[in-house]
């Protein structure tokens, strides 16, 4: 069974060139890749700045994905907030926020669905568990968010072959948090790093796709569209995944 699954931190709609609120870039720049999940990061709502839209609806209309949960995190000052956000083909019958919050610092949380994936050709399916995070700036921030990620329930519940996507918004500034936390956790590494930020001229690959037990990185790219440079700060990342 095969899933294409899309991270991609939206900077709220608003380009990271020209500033523009534009939801329609970044609708287009999603709808060339077909995704059956996508995260995002960065997602407003009834924010002066982004119309007053409640983008996780308003781009999954657009999108025609029916099944979506949205957890916000930060509240703007002149009003809203934003989030993270989940979009998906098939059924969500759970989901729920994990506070990753350190201390004072700004607001962080890892949004979990568990995605019913039918399987091709029966009246069985899946239950796929995908993980939408969107970590702190700092290396020891971090740290400590992978860690409370990682010793949170239901994910310290799992069985090993239990499918679990993991992606997002790492701000993974050094490439070093697959290998540190991701892979000793029984995840596959990334084939290769992939530069995504900034979008017009990458130089860091802040986002990153993992995926644990009966499920396997088939294929991992980034968004080379002209659009997507225009959309948004960040480049979309893009997985193919092999649930076995």
């Amino acid at each position: 069974m095969h899933i294409r699954v899309l991270t991609y931190n939206i900077h709220k709609c608003i380009g990271g060139v020209d500033r523009r609120y534009d939801p329609e870039r970044v609708r287009d720049t999603i709808a060339h890749y077909e995704p059956d999940l996508v995260l995002l990061q960065e997602v407003d709502q009834m924010s002066p700045r982004s119309n007053h839209d409640r983008q996780v609806d308003l781009l999954g209309d657009m999108l025609g994905f029916r099944n979506r949960t949205y957890f916000p995190n930060v509240q703007v000052r002149s009003g809203g907030e934003y989030g993270n956000a989940i979009l998906s083909r098939f059924p969500l019958t759970d989901t729920r926020n994990i506070d990753v919050t350190v201390g004072r610092r700004k607001r962080r949380s890892v949004l979990h669905a568990r995605a019913r994936v039918r399987l091709p050709g029966t009246r069985r399916s899946r239950t796929v568990h995908v993980f939408n995070m969107h970590l702190g700036l700092s290396g020891g921030e971090r740290k400590i968010q992978l860690q409370r990620f990682l010793d949170s329930h239901p994910f310290n519940g799992f069985h090993h072959e239990t499918p679990v996507i993991v992606g997002g918004d790492l701000n993974d500034v050094w490439g070093t948090l697959g290998g540190r936390f991701f892979v000793p956790a029984g995840f596959g590494k990334m084939p290769r790093l992939l530069r995504t930020f900034p979008s017009y001229a990458p130089v860091r690959a802040l986002d990153g796709i993992y995926v644990r037990g009966s499920a396997q990185l088939v294929k991992l790219q980034r968004s080379r569209l002209e659009l997507a440079k225009r959309a948004s700060d960040h480049l979309p990342l893009i997985a193919d995944i092999e649930l076995t």
